[in-house]
């Protein structure tokens, strides 16, 4: 028979396992979506791929707030972003060095600063109320503008890719679905398992969101820029962290600030949002430098983010 640690232990691995397996769904199901009705590698790793391996992150946010309180979901959100640069992008860099267009540069860039930026701001205050949300999801919906009339002004053709313009197939909608079964069952174990087991041991919902659930709910975006790497694809691993960046904030904060008011505790204020802010300022930093990020690149990334970790212990 397992002890409560052994068994919190356990939900916590099933967890993990289902939001994997429930990402992996979603990104091939929603990349094939995208692919048959016209868009492009390029944009599809920033767009639909990005919000796809968002979804975790929503839910465990969601149910997070909904079960336990806001903090697990601000802590999520929070360290993901900062998995997102330091670990993801780090481990691909180190894997393959990453070739920065100047798509991604120009056109989604900006907009993963300003994100940051405006969390910062909006949180300035302590709290996270409904209007702040409503101003996230505005500002995605300005975002998701932007990027559709460039699709539209930049469709995909046969030549640049062989399944463009194929169509929806049934099995695409099976595995969407699938996924996203996946990801709310695995959310709940995450959530629960991940919770009973720091909070038996002491720590906080801020540090749970922002350690063991931040790197629960970024395993999609690291599976699929290390894949994305090994396959030579380097635009579509960075386009992957920067759109998933973005959609955290704007469509995960938005959406939970809407049903319940996030806190912002000062601690958070002095370091875990401004930390947020430098890796994103050093992460432009690093690809604006030379359109690429080399394996020193990754290997401070990654360093630089086992400090953040570190300093997040008590």
């Amino acid at each position: 028979m397992f002890s409560g640690t052994g068994f919190s232990v356990l939900v916590l691995a099933a967890g993990v396992v289902a939001l994997y397996v429930g990402a992996e769904l979603l990104v091939a199901g929603a990349g094939r979506l995208a692919f048959g009705i016209g868009l492009r590698a390029a944009t599809v790793g920033v767009t639909v791929i990005a919000f796809v391996t968002t979804a975790p992150e929503l839910f465990v946010a969601l149910i997070g707030a909904l079960d336990v309180s806001t903090d697990i979901g601000l802590g999520a959100v929070l360290g993901s972003n900062v998995a997102n640069i330091g670990l993801v992008l780090g481990v691909a860099a180190l894997i393959k060095p990453l070739t920065v267009s100047e798509t991604v540069m120009r056109r989604h860039v900006p907009f993963m600063v300003f994100a940051a930026l405006l969390l910062a701001v909006l949180g300035a205050d302590g709290t996270i109320g409904r209007l702040e949300g409503a101003i996230f999801l505005s500002v995605l919906a300005g975002f998701t503008g932007y990027l559709l009339y460039y699709v539209g002004a930049d469709p995909a053709s046969v030549v640049d890719e062989p399944d463009a313009g194929e169509g929806i197939r049934r099995r695409d909608i099976a595995l969407v679905l699938g996924g996203l079964v996946a990801l709310v069952v695995g959310s709940r174990w995450l959530v629960g398992g991940g919770t009973e087991l720091l909070s038996m041991l002491g720590f906080s919902d801020l540090f749970i969101g922002l350690t063991v659930l931040a790197l629960g709910t970024s395993l999609p975006e690291l599976a699929a820029s290390v894949v994305g790497a090994v396959r030579g694809e380097t635009g579509f691993a960075i386009g992957n962290v920067v759109g998933s960046n973005i959609y955290n904030v704007l469509a995960v904060l938005g959406v939970v600030a809407l049903i319940t008011p996030i806190s912002v505790a000062s601690e958070t204020l002095r370091f875990e949002i401004p930390a947020l802010i430098l890796f994103t300022v050093v992460l432009v930093g690093l690809m604006g430098y030379d359109r690429r990020l080399s394996r020193l690149d990754g290997g401070a990334l990654v360093i630089g983010y086992c400090v953040f970790v570190y300093l997040l212990f008590p």
